[in-house]
C-alpha cells in the first residue's frame, strides 16, 4: 500500500471524497490514471469508483476525460448555510467592490481549502484567476489565512502536519512560520498574501465571525502584486466582515 493510500482512511466516504477532491481549478478534466496519482488509490481502486460516481451523475465522462458532473452542483444548490451567507454580505461585497475598484470575494473553509462562494470582479484590477466554486490551499491565500486564525485547533493542525504545498511563487510552506502568522492575524483581524496563490495577486481578508468567534466565512479584496496597497484596503475589508459578522 503507498505511504499517500495510508493517509485515506478505510472508509468508502472518504476514498469518494479523494477522488472528488482531485478536480481543483487548474484540473478540471483528469484521466484516471491522473486520479490515482493525485490521490494514492490504487488505478483498479480509482477506476471502480469512477465507474460508480459516472453512474450516480457526481462525475461526467467524455472519453477518456472525466469532469465534475452536473449532480454535485444541485447538491451545491442545497448548500443553505453558504447561501444565507452569501445572500447577507452581497450588499457589503458590492460596496468593497466600488469603493475600492478591486476584485472582492467571499469564501468559506472545506478542510485544507478555501472555496469561493462569491467573486466579484473589479474595475480597476486585472482579472482573476479563480471564480465561484474554485478551490485554493487555506495557507496559501489571506482568506484561508484569515479563516484558519480563528478556527479550532483541529482546523489548524488539519493544514499544518501535513506538507504544506506550493500554489504561488512566494507560498508560506513551513508550518511553524504559517501558525506565527495567524497568531498575528488574531490579534489584527486581517490577513495578508503577496504572491503566495498566484503569480502577480496580492489579497488583504478578513475573518466573518459567528456569535461564538468562529468562522463563518471570511472578506477579501486582491488586485494586482505592486498595483494594491494591502495596507490602505485593510481597514475597509475588516469593517466589511464586521457588518457583516453582526448581522449574522
Amino acid at each position: 500500500m503507498r505511504t499517500a493510500e495510508r493517509n485515506i482512511p478505510d472508509l468508502a466516504v472518504a476514498r469518494v471524497s479523494a477522488v472528488l477532491g482531485a478536480f481543483d481549478l487548474r484540473h478540471r478534466e483528469l484521466r484516471v490514471s491522473e486520479i490515482s496519482r493525485r490521490t494514492g488509490l490504487p488505478k483498479s481502486t480509482t477506476s471502480r469508483l469512477v465507474a460508480d460516481l459516472v453512474a450516480y451523475g457526481l462525475l461526467d465522462r467524455t472519453g477518456s476525460a472525466l469532469r465534475i458532473g452536473v449532480r454535485l452542483f444541485e447538491f451545491g444548490a442545497l448548500a443553505a448555510r453558504r447561501r444565507d451567507l452569501r445572500t447577507i454580505a452581497l450588499p457589503y461585497l458590492t460596496d468593497l467592490r466600488e469603493a475600492t475598484g478591486q476584485s472582492v470575494q467571499l469564501a468559506v473553509l472545506a478542510g485544507t481549502d478555501v472555496v469561493h462562494v462569491e467573486m466579484l470582479p473589479g474595475r480597476d484590477a486585472p482579472r482573476m484567476p479563480s471564480e465561484v466554486g474554485g478551490r485554493l490551499p487555506a495557507h496559501a491565500c489571506a482568506a484561508g489565512k484569515a479563516l484558519l486564525a480563528f478556527s479550532v485547533d483541529a482546523a489548524v493542525s488539519l493544514v499544518c502536519d501535513r506538507p504544506l504545498r506550493t500554489a504561488g511563487p512566494r507560498t508560506v510552506t513551513a508550518p511553524a512560520l504559517l501558525r506565527r502568522q495567524l497568531a498575528r492575524v488574531r490579534e489584527s483581524g486581517l490577513a495578508y498574501e503577496n504572491e503566495e496563490s498566484w503569480a502577480g495577486v496580492a489579497s488583504v481578508a478578513s475573518a466573518v465571525l459567528r456569535a461564538d468567534g468562529r468562522p463563518a466565512g471570511a472578506v477579501s479584496v486582491s488586485g494586482a502584486s505592486g498595483g494594491l496597497s494591502l495596507r490602505s484596503v485593510g481597514p475597509a475589508v475588516r469593517a466589511v466582515a464586521l457588518g457583516i459578522s453582526r448581522e449574522l
